[in-house]
C-alpha cells in the first residue's frame, strides 16, 4: 500500500514537472498573465500606473466630456415668422390716392408681385429707391415704402406679403428620413421640429447625436436630451447646418472573452459590467476573474486622484484591475464606467496554461506512440 501510494506520488509529481517545463516552452495563449500585467506597474520600474478598482476609484474615473450646446446657441431667441431674410421673395401692392399717379395713370392699384431680396439684405422699389429690408418686418417694410413715397405721390396705400422664406434655410443631413435644405418658416423653427420636419431619426434615439454649425460655432447633444432639458430645444438661424449621427465611441475586448474584438457603444453610459456582458462574458474554462483590467490614457488631474500620487504630471497610462470573486467587486464592476477606446483586457487562469502544457505533452505522447505502432507495423 505505501508503495502504490509513494508510486502515485511520484507519478503526480512528475506530470507537475512535465507540465512545467512544456509550459515554459512558449506555448500560446490570449495575451500576457496577470503577473506580468502587474509586473509592468511604475512600482516594478515599468511604464504603468496599476490602480485596483474600488467604488472610490470608480467615481475619480468616471467622467467624460459632457455634450451640450453653449450658451450662445441657447440665448439666441427664435426667429419670427415674418421676419425678412436676404433671399426672401416680396410682394408688393401700391395704391395711390390720385387718377394720375407715378406709378399708375388710372388710380389701379400698382402690384409687383416677385421683388427679390438682394443677398446685402436690400430690394428696389420704384420712386423709392433702393431699401434695407432684410431684418425687418414686413409691417415695418411697409412703413418704410410709404414715408418713402409720401413725397412723391399724396397718401399711398402700401401692402407687403412675404411669399417665399428661402433667404432663412437650414440644412439637414445624416440619419434623417429626408436630408436636405428646409427653410425656417413658424412650424420649423426650432431644432426638434426641423428634425421631425426632415422626417425624423433613421437610427436608435439612445445613441443618436445631433450637431449644429453655426458659422465657427458648433454644439453637440444626445436627441433624447432634446426633451429632456428643454433648453437643448435651441431656436434656428439661417445657415444652420444639422448632422444626426449614430454614436461612434467604441472599445476593444482581448483575452479570455466570448469574444475578442472592436464593440460600439449601445448606450449612452456602459459600465465595466455591461461590456463584459456585451461581448459574451468570460470563457469559464479559462478566465481569471481576479484578472480583469482596464487600460486607458488617463489626463494629469484624474491620474493624480485615482493613484493617489500628487505629483504626476502629464497623461498617465493606467490600468485597472478588476476583482470579480467578491460581492465588493461584483459592485465595482457594476459602476465602473467604460470610455471611449479602452481596452478590456481578461487574463486566463494559471492552470489554463498547466492544462494546455498537459494536452500538449500527452497529444505528444500519443504521437510518438501512434509512430512507433506504424513503424512497427511496416
Amino acid at each position: 500500500m505505501a508503495f502504490a501510494t509513494a508510486t502515485r506520488g511520484l507519478r503526480l509529481a512528475l506530470l507537475v514537472a512535465l507540465g512545467t517545463a512544456v509550459a515554459g516552452c512558449g506555448l500560446p495563449r490570449s495575451g500576457p498573465t496577470k503577473g506580468e500585467v502587474l509586473d509592468s506597474s511604475k512600482e516594478s520600474r515599468g511604464s504603468t500606473q496599476v490602480v485596483m478598482a474600488t467604488q472610490g476609484v470608480a467615481r475619480a474615473a468616471d467622467y467624460a466630456p459632457a455634450l451640450g450646446f453653449s450658451s450662445a446657441f441657447r440665448s439666441a431667441g427664435v426667429v419670427g415668422s415674418d421676419t425678412i431674410s436676404a433671399g426672401d421673395t416680396l410682394g408688393l401692392t401700391i395704391w395711390e390716392n390720385v387718377d394720375q399717379g407715378i406709378l399708375s395713370a388710372s388710380g389701379a392699384p400698382t402690384p409687383l408681385n416677385t421683388v427679390q431680396v438682394d443677398g446685402d439684405g436690400y430690394i428696389f422699389v420704384p420712386y423709392a429707391g433702393r431699401m434695407r429690408a432684410a431684418g425687418l418686418t414686413p409691417e415695418q417694410l411697409r412703413v418704410d415704402i410709404t414715408d418713402s413715397l409720401q413725397a412723391q405721390t399724396p397718401d399711398p396705400q402700401v401692402m407687403v406679403v412675404r411669399q417665399a422664406g428661402d433667404g432663412s434655410t437650414v440644412s439637414v443631413a445624416g440619419s434623417v428620413g429626408a436630408q436636405g435644405v428646409y427653410p425656417i418658416e413658424r412650424p420649423t423653427r426650432t431644432l426638434s421640429s426641423m428634425l421631425a420636419q426632415a422626417g425624423g431619426l433613421t437610427i436608435e434615439s439612445d445613441i443618436a447625436q445631433v450637431t449644429v454649425l453655426r458659422g465657427n460655432q458648433r454644439g453637440t447633444i444626445w436627441f433624447n436630451s432634446l426633451f429632456e432639458a428643454p433648453q437643448n430645444d435651441i431656436a434656428l438661424r439661417g445657415g444652420d447646418r444639422i448632422l444626426v449621427e449614430g454614436d461612434r465611441r467604441a472599445y476593444t475586448a482581448l483575452g479570455a472573452t466570448g469574444s475578442q474584438t472592436r464593440i460600439n457603444f449601445n448606450s449612452q453610459e456602459l459600465t465595466a459590467m455591461e461590456a463584459l456582458a456585451q461581448v459574451g462574458g468570460l470563457q469559464t474554462n479559462a478566465a481569471d476573474p481576479t484578472g480583469i483590467f482596464i487600460l486607458r490614457t488617463e489626463p494629469e488631474e484624474v491620474a493624480r486622484v485615482v493613484t493617489g500620487n500628487p505629483a504626476l504630471y502629464g497623461p498617465q497610462q493606467v490600468v485597472y484591475v478588476l476583482n470579480l470573486t467578491s460581492g465588493e467587486g461584483l459592485f465595482v464592476a457594476k459602476q465602473f464606467t467604460i470610455r471611449n477606446d479602452d481596452t478590456l483586457y481578461v487574463t486566463e487562469a494559471p492552470w489554463t496554461q498547466f492544462n494546455k502544457a498537459l494536452a500538449t505533452f500527452f497529444g505528444s505522447l500519443n504521437t510518438v506512440a501512434s509512430s512507433q505502432q506504424i513503424a512497427g507495423n511496416i
